[in-house]
C-alpha cells in the first residue's frame, strides 16, 4: 500500500512539473551583483512585471525563471538595493544584474503593524524593524540582543541566554505584558509563562526580519499585548537556498573577582535547498556554550512573603542575615520563643539567665550562594526546520518546528535553575495570497529544573535538619554569652559551632546531597515536573480582494492550555492536568479616505477564556500625509489580557510563604474564604490591618492614546517622534496575607500571596524620538532619547512598572567602506538611569548604568564570507538590569559567516 501510494505521489509529481514546463517552457537565467563589490547578492526577488511569475536569487545570486513568452520586462528588488528593471528580449544572453545599494532610509516593509504590508514610513503605529542585514553587522553576541538597542526597549537579562524585553514599562524577567510571536506562533511557555525565544526558535542564520510594536496591540495580536509584541520572522526555503554557517568565539568574566576567563562558543547552521519551483525545505541549529554571568548581589534583605526591602548587614553583623543571591537563609526563626524558652523549662537553672535575653532573637540558617550551588556552564542547543511545498500559483503549505534545550538560569519569585529544560513549538500552516490557517502546539518539559531557594533550604535540612541546628546554635550562644562574650561576638561563634561539619560547596559531599534533593519533586525536593502543553488553531481572510471600497481582515482563534505539574507548580494531581480553553475573533476595515492624504483603519477584538467574562478590544488609527513622505499617525488602543495560567492555578511554596493563583478552587482549599488571611502589616501595625475577602479575579485592561510624525527629508534625514498616555483598569498584581489558625492573631500563622486587582487606576504616559541621518561614504548616525512614567499609584502597591525615566541611544554605523566597500562597523553606546526595581523576588534601587558596544567587520566576495570582531559592553563596566539578577560584564567575540545572506 505505502509503495502505491509513493509511486502514486511520483507519477502525480512527473505529471504536473510536465504540465508546468509545457505551459511555461521558455527559461531565462542570469546572476545578481553588487555594486561595486562585485559580490553575489541571495534572496533578490525575481517577478515579470504585470505577471504573478517570479522567483528568488539562491546563495550565489543566480536565477532562473520560466515565461510563457517574450519579450518581457523583469523587476529586481530586495531591501537595502534600488529596485531595478530589466527588459528581456532573448532567453540565449544570460542577464547581469549590477546591484545598486540603496541608502534611502524609511522604505522598509512592514506588516505587523496593519497585518498588511506597508512602508515602515506610512504605518499607522509607533513601529521598528530588524532586517538580517542589520543583525549581520550588529555589535552584538546573539541575535536576539538586537533588540535592546531599539527605541524605547528595556531589557531584563536572567542569564546569558535569558533575556526579555518590553516596552512602556513593567519590566521584568517572564513579562506578561508583552507577546513574542515566531513566524505566527506565540512562544510563550504555557505553564512557565516567559517567553522563550532567546532559549528556542530561530537560529541567527535562518532570521529574515524581527518587527517591534510598542504599546497596546490586542485588537490585532490577542491577549497579553498590553505593552507591546515583537514578530521574528524567519527566511523561506525558496527565497533562500543553500549552506550557511557561522562560527563565533570569544571571552567574557574580565577582571570579575568571581569567576576566571572562560570561553564564549556560539556555533550555527542553516541548510536549505530548494528541489523544485514547488518543493523546498530547511534545517538549522545553533549551540552556544559559555559560564554564565553570576548574580552576586550579596545585600541583606528583609523579606515577608514577596515584598521586602534591602537594609545594613552582613553574616558577621546580622545573626538574621538574609542575603539577596545567597540561598537556604530564607530559613529563620525566633530563637528565643522557639528554642530558648524552651531550654529553659527544661534546663530550670538556665532559665533566669535566658529571662534576661532579648524576648526577640531572630536567627537564620547558614546559606549558600549562588555561585556555589548554580553549575556555571550554560548551554543552548536549537533545531529547527521546514518543509514547503507550493499547492498552486498563490498557496503554499508548510510544515516547521523548533525545539531547543539547555541550562540557563531564571528569576521569578526566586531564582530557578533551568536545567535541561526542553521546549518544542510544531506547526502546520496553508498560507495564500489573501487567507491562512495554521495550527500549532508548543510542548514544554522542565527537565530537572528547580527552585534554588528551596533546594537549598532542603539542603540544610537534609545535612543537619533545623531542630538540631538550632539548638546546637542555642547552647552555643548562651556559653558565650556566659562567658562574657558580646552579643554578635556569641552570634558569631554560635553559627560556627552549628556549621561544624557542613559540607563545602563543589565537594563530593555537597554535590550527594545537593543533587538528592534537586531530583524529587517539590514539596519533599526542589524539583518541579512541568510538562504544560498549549494548542493552537487560527486563520485570516483579507477580503480586499472582494470589497473594492476598503482593506477588509477577518480573523479567529481558538487555544486550550493543557497544565501538567503533578501538583509541584500548579493546583493539579499526577494524571489530571488542568484545561483551560480560550477563543477570539478580529475585523479591521481601513479606507484611503482622501488619496495620497488620509487613511482612516478601525479594528476590534473578541476574546473569552472560560474562566473569565468575555473581553472587546477596539483600535482606531488616522495617518494623515500632509506632504511627500511627512506622515503623521494618531491612535486609539486598547489591550487586555486574562490572567496567566499560573495567576489562576499556581500552588507553589516559596520557601517564604505559598504563592496562590485566583482560583476559587484556590481559596477553599486554604481554608482563606472562611478564614481570610490580615494584610501584611499585621505584625508592624495591627490597628491598621484589615482582614482581605475573596474576590474574583478580572482581566486587566489598557486605553491607550498615542501621537506620532515620521518624516523622511532630502532621502537622508529620517525623524520620528511619538508621546502616548495609558490608563490601566484593574490591573493585575499581587498582595501578601497572613493567616492565622481560628481567625485570631498569633505566634502561629501562614503566609500566602495572593493574586489581586488594583483598585485604582494606574496611568502611564511617555514619549520620545530617534534620528537617523546618511552620511558621505555610506555612514550612518542615529539616535534616540525616550522616557516612560507611572502616575496615581496607591500607596503601598507594588505596580512592578521597572522602567527608567530616560533612556538614550547612540549609533554610528556603515555597511561599506574602504576597498570596493568590503569593511563595515557598528558602534552603538545606550544609557538609561537609575530607578526603584521591584519583583516578587526583591526589590530596592537599580543604579543608572551605560554600555558600549561595537564591532568591525569584512567580507570576502570570493569566500563568500564575512568576519567580524566584535564586543559587547566593551567598556567591562559590570551593570545590572534588575535587582538581584546578574552582573553584565564584557563579552569579546570574534566570528566567521560563511554565505550569510
Amino acid at each position: 500500500m505505502r509503495k502505491g501510494l509513493r509511486l502514486l505521489a511520483a507519477v502525480l509529481a512527473a505529471f504536473v512539473c510536465s504540465l508546468s514546463a509545457w505551459a511555461q517552457n521558455i527559461r531565462v537565467a542570469g546572476q545578481v551583483t553588487s555594486s561595486p563589490s562585485g559580490e553575489n547578492v541571495g534572496g533578490v526577488s525575481v517577478r515579470v512585471k504585470n505577471m504573478s511569475i517570479g522567483t528568488s536569487t539562491d546563495s550565489t545570486g543566480h536565477f532562473q525563471v520560466a515565461v510563457p513568452s517574450l519579450p518581457i520586462r523583469l523587476v529586481f528588488s530586495s531591501i537595502g538595493y534600488e529596485t531595478q528593471e530589466v527588459v528581456v528580449s532573448s532567453a540565449a544572453t544570460p542577464i547581469t544584474v549590477s546591484f545598486v545599494p540603496s541608502n534611502i532610509i524609511g522604505q522598509e516593509v512592514v506588516v505587523s503593524a496593519s497585518r498588511l504590508p506597508q512602508r515602515i514610513l506610512e504605518a499607522p503605529v509607533t513601529i521598528e524593524r530588524v532586517s538580517a542585514a542589520t543583525i549581520r553587522t550588529a555589535p552584538v553576541s546573539n541575535y536576539y540582543d538586537i533588540v535592546t538597542n531599539l527605541k524605547g526597549v528595556d531589557a531584563v537579562l536572567s542569564s546569558l541566554t535569558f533575556r526579555t524585553p518590553t516596552t512602556r514599562g513593567f519590566s521584568g524577567s517572564g513579562n506578561l505584558r508583552f507577546n513574542q510571536i515566531v513566524d505566527g506562533m506565540d512562544n510563550q511557555a504555557p505553564g512557565l509563562n516567559f517567553s522563550v525565544g532567546s532559549v528556542i526558535g530561530l537560529t541567527e542564520l535562518d532570521v529574515e526580519s524581527m518587527e517591534l510594536l510598542p504599546g497596546a496591540t490586542s485588537a490585532l495580536y490577542g491577549p497579553g499585548g498590553m505593552n507591546g509584541t515583537l514578530l521574528i520572522n524567519s527566511k523561506s526555503p525558496f527565497r533562500y537556498p543553500g549552506l550557511s554557517l557561522q562560527v563565533k568565539t570569544g571571552a567574557m568574566h574580565f577582571d570579575d573577582k568571581d569567576r576566571d576567563v572562560s570561553a564564549y562558543h556560539n556555533y550555527s547552521l542553516r541548510w536549505a535547498q530548494k528541489v523544485s519551483e514547488k518543493f523546498a525545505y530547511k534545517i538549522g541549529g545553533e549551540y552556544i556554550r559559555a559560564n554564565d554571568w553570576l548574580a552576586r548581589d550579596y545585600r541583606n534583605y528583609k523579606r515577608f512573603g514577596t515584598t521586602g526591602e534591602i537594609t545594613a548587614g552582613t553574616l558577621a553583623t546580622d545573626p538574621n542575615y538574609d542575603g539577596v543571591n545567597v540561598y537556604g537563609d530564607e530559613t529563620s526563626i525566633d530563637l528565643r520563643t522557639r528554642v530558648l524558652n524552651n531550654i529553659a523549662v527544661a534546663v530550670p537553672f538556665l532559665a533566669g539567665y535566658i529571662n534576661t535575653l532579648p524576648g526577640s532573637i531572630p536567627v537564620s540558617r547558614t546559606g549558600y550562594t549562588e555561585n556555589e550551588v548554580v553549575d556555571p556552564k550554560t548551554i543552548n542547543f536549537k533545531l529547527s526546520g521546514s518543509l514547503n511545498y507550493k499547492l498552486g500559483k498563490d498557496m503554499e503549505a508548510i510544515f516547521s518546528g523548533y525545539w531547543g534545550t539547555g541550562n540557563t538560569v531564571y528569576t521569578g519569585s526566586q531564582r530557578y535553575s533551568l536545567k535541561d529544560l526542553k521546549v518544542g513549538q510544531y506547526k502546520l500552516e496553508l498560507n495564500a495570497k489573501n487567507w491562512f490557517v495554521r495550527g500549532y502546539t508548543t510542548q514544554e518539559n522542565a527537565g530537572e529544573s528547580h527552585n534554588l531557594t528551596i533546594t537549598t533550604q532542603l539542603f540544610n535540612e537534609a545535612w543537619k535538619p533545623s531542630t538540631t541546628w538550632y539548638q546546637e546554635y542555642a547552647f552555643a550562644y548562651l556559653n558565650a554569652k556566659q562567658a562574657g562574650r558580646p552579643d554578635l561576638e556569641a552570634h558569631n561563634l554560635a553559627r560556627a559551632t552549628a556549621d561544624q561539619g557542613r559540607p563545602v560547596a563543589g565537594s563530593p559531599e555537597f554535590k550527594r546531597i545537593f543533587d538528592s534533593v534537586r531530583k524529587v519533586p517539590i514539596p519533599r525536593g526542589g524539583l518541579f515536573l512541568d510538562r504544560s502543553d498549549l494548542w493552537m488553531a487560527e486563520g485570516q481572510y483579507n477580503f480586499s480582494n472582494v470589497i473594492k471600497f476598503a482593506e477588509v481582515l477577518v480573523g479567529g482563534n481558538w487555544k486550550q492550555y493543557v497544565l501538567n505539574s503533578e501538583g509541584t507548580l500548579f493546583a493539579d494531581t499526577k494524571g489530571s492536568p488542568i484545561k483551560i480553553n480560550e477563543f477570539g475573533s478580529y475585523i479591521q476595515v481601513g479606507r484611503e479616505v482622501i488619496k495620497d492624504r488620509l487613511k482612516l483603519t478601525a479594528s476590534g477584538r473578541y476574546d473569552k477564556n472560560e474562566n473569565f467574562k468575555g473581553r472587546f478590544t477596539p483600535r482606531f488609527t488616522a495617518v494623515v500625509k500632509p506632504a511627500t513622505d511627512q506622515n503623521i499617525r494618531l491612535s486609539y488602543q486598547t489591550a487586555y489580557r486574562f490572567p496567566s495560567t499560573q495567576q489562576q492555578w499556581i500552588d507553589l511554596d516559596v520557601g517564604t510563604g505559598r504563592l496562590l493563583g485566583a482560583n476559587r478552587a484556590l481559596y477553599e482549599k486554604y481554608d482563606l474564604i472562611n478564614n481570610p488571611g490580615y494584610t501584611s502589616n499585621i505584625f508592624t501595625n495591627p490597628a491598621q490591618a484589615e482582614r482581605v475577602p475573596y474576590v474574583e479575579i478580572k482581566p486587566e485592561a489598557v486605553t491607550s492614546y498615542e501621537f506620532g510624525y515620521k518624516g523622511l527629508f532630502a532621502k537622508k534625514l529620517l525623524i520620528d517622534i511619538y508621546y502616548y498616555t495609558s490608563n490601566f483598569k484593574d490591573f493585575i498584581t499581587r498582595r501578601d496575607v497572613v493567616q492565622f489558625p481560628g481567625g485570631t492573631p498569633g505566634a502561629t500563622f501562614s503566609g500566602y500571596s495572593l493574586v489581586a486587582n488594583s483598585p485604582e487606576k494606574v496611568e502611564t504616559h511617555g514619549g520620545g524620538g530617534s534620528i537617523e541621518y546618511v552620511l558621505p561614504k555610506n555612514f550612518v548616525v542615529s539616535g534616540s532619547l525616550t522616557s516612560d512614567v507611572i502616575k496615581n499609584v496607591p500607596a503601598g502597591f507594588r505596580a512592578f512598572f521597572n522602567s527608567p525615566k530616560w533612556r538614550s541611544m547612540l549609533t554610528l554605523s556603515n555597511t561599506g567602506f574602504g576597498p570596493n566597500k568590503k569593511f563595515g562597523a557598528n558602534v552603538s553606546w545606550r544609557w538609561q538611569d537609575g530607578f526603584f526595581y521591584e519583583n516578587d523576588f526583591t526589590q530596592g534601587d537599580l543604579p543608572a548604568f551605560h554600555t558600549l558596544d561595537a564591532a568591525i567587520n569584512y567580507k570576502s566576495p570570493k569566500l563568500k564570507s564575512i568576519i567580524k570582531l566584535g564586543a559587547t559592553n566593551l567598556l567591562n563596566q559590570y551593570y545590572r538590569t534588575a535587582v538581584g539578577n546578574p552582573s553584565i560584564g564584557g563579552l569579546y567575540y570574534l566570528s566567521f559567516a560563511y554565505n550569510v545572506l
